[in-house]
C-alpha cells in the first residue's frame, strides 16, 4: 500500500513533504480497516464521512487509533458514484488523515486479494435492502479478517453475534437520507464501543484474545457455508442433477 500510495503522489506531481509523509503511510500496529468494490451510490462508502470530525478523533487516537483504505472503481456514466470517490480522495489530502486514510488506484484483483489479507477489518454499509450478496465480505473470513456490516445480502444470514460485528439490527426507513443518517451514527457506535475496545485489549502477551476468538469463530462458522465450493455442490445437487433428469425446462415442481 505504501509504495501504491507514494507512486500515486509522484505521478500527479505532489510536493516532497507529501511524499515523505505517505512513505510512512499506514501504522503495522494500528487497526486497518479495508473498503473496496464497486463505487455505486448504495454501498455507501463514504458514510464513515457523516462526521469528519469524530472520524478524525478516532483516527488520531494516541492510544486506539484506527486507519482506513479505500479501493474501488464507479461505471464511468456514474456522476454520482464518483462525486463520492473524489470526496474520499479529497479527505485523504486532508493534514488530520495524510497517510491514515488511503485510496488505491486502479483496484483489481490483484490489489483485492492484498486487501483482504492484510485488513484487520472490512466494512460493507450498503443500504437495505439494495445488496445482492456481499462477495467481498466472504473473500475477508477465510484470510482472518472480521466483518462490520450492515445486516443485509449474506451478513444477514452469516452474523451470529460472535462472528464479526453489524451496524445496527435490519431496521430501514423509507427516506433514504434518514436511513444514511441513523446507519452513520450506529457504524460510528460500534467502532467506538465494540471493535476498537477489542482490538486493542491485549494480555500480557500482547495479544488480544477476544478479538482472536471472534476470528476463529467467523472462519468456523462462515468458511464452509460461504465458498464457491459449497456453491458448486448446491448447484449440482438442486440444479444441475434435476435437469439432466427431467424432460422439460420447467422447475416449478422442485
Amino acid at each position: 500500500m505504501r509504495r501504491r500510495v507514494v507512486h500515486q503522489a509522484e505521478r500527479l506531481g505532489a510536493p516532497p513533504h507529501r511524499i515523505a509523509q505517505l512513505r510512512r503511510s499506514l501504522s503495522f500496529d494500528g487497526l486497518t480497516i479495508g473498503f473496496a468494490r464497486r463505487f455505486a451510490t448504495y454501498k455507501r462508502a463514504n458514510l464513515l464521512m457523516q462526521d469528519v470530525d469524530a472520524l478524525a478523533a478516532l483516527v488520531n487516537d494516541p492510544k486506539t487509533p484506527i486507519q482506513l483504505v479505500f479501493a474501488g472503481k464507479s461505471h464511468p456514466h456514474d456522476k454520482p458514484g464518483k462525486e463520492m470517490l473524489q470526496q474520499i480522495i479529497r479527505l485523504s489530502m486532508d493534514p488530520r488523515f495524510i497517510g491514515k486514510l488511503v485510496f488505491l488506484e486502479d483496484y483489481d484483483i490483484r490489489v483485492g486479494r492484498h486487501l483482504v489479507q492484510g485488513v484487520d477489518l472490512w466494512v460493507s454499509n450498503p443500504r437495505r435492502p439494495l445488496e445482492a450478496c456481499g462477495t467481498s465480505g466472504q473473500k475477508v473470513v477465510l484470510n482472518g479478517g472480521l466483518n462490520l456490516s450492515v445486516l443485509d445480502g449474506w451478513w444477514a444470514e452469516a452474523f451470529d453475534g460472535l462472528n464479526g460485528f453489524a451496524i445496527g439490527m435490519g431496521e430501514q426507513h423509507s427516506i433514504p437520507e434518514v436511513q444514511d443518517a441513523r446507519d452513520g451514527v450506529s457504524l460510528m457506535e460500534a467502532l467506538r464501543s465494540t471493535v476498537i475496545p477489542l482490538y486493542y485489549a491485549r494480555d500480557r502477551d500482547g495479544l488480544p484474545r477476544q478479538w482472536i476468538g471472534r476470528m476463529k469463530r467467523a472462519i468456523r462458522t462462515l468458511g464452509w457455508r460461504f465458498s464457491a465450493d459449497r456453491m458448486v455442490i448446491d448447484y449440482v445437487r438442486h440444479t444441475y442433477r434435476a435437469a439432466a433428469g427431467g424432460t422439460s425446462s420447467d422447475f416449478s415442481g422442485l
